[in-house]
């Protein structure tokens, strides 16, 4: 028997199909994100979400080499919420408010849990993203 491998992310790339890339970068960086030159070209666009976490913004006939898999349309099915955490209540706000002001679609309101606060909206390519904030003295230590 095998010990069981305790896996450790050390960073994240979250690949994400885009029909325009130059209108997905534009919304993006219109949010405040900054673009990582290196890993970019007319092919995709790494957008840096933070120190380790970054978002490949692929176009279509890219993102489909990686898979055989047929590329959902996010505008009408959802295959996932990309949940970010942020600073404060107030960076929510901003974000939501920005990407609605670039052409992104903002939910119709927050929620506020009391120890979370959280509020959405979808990119350009109807991509869900939840960013939200979290009291750190809500949050307990864990034991690995």
């Amino acid at each position: 028997m095998t010990a069981a491998v305790k896996p450790t992310v050390s960073s994240m790339f979250i690949n994400l199909p885009v029909q325009d890339l130059d209108r997905s970068v534009a919304f993006y960086k219109s949010l405040g994100f900054a673009i990582n030159e290196q890993f970019s070209n007319d092919k995709g666009a790494c957008v840096v979400l933070g120190e380790h976490s970054y978002a490949m913004l692929l176009s279509i006939p890219f993102f489909e080499t990686f898979t055989t898999k047929k590329t959902a349309d996010t505008k009408q099915t959802v295959g996932a919420l990309i949940a970010v955490s942020v600073d404060s209540r107030e960076v929510v706000d901003a974000l939501v408010h920005a990407a609605g002001a670039a052409g992104g679609t903002p939910q119709e309101s927050s929620t506020d849990h009391g120890f979370m606060y959280e509020w959405g909206f979808e990119d350009l390519d109807g991509h869900m993203w939840g960013p939200f904030w979290m009291d750190p003295n809500f949050v307990q230590p864990q034991e690995g």
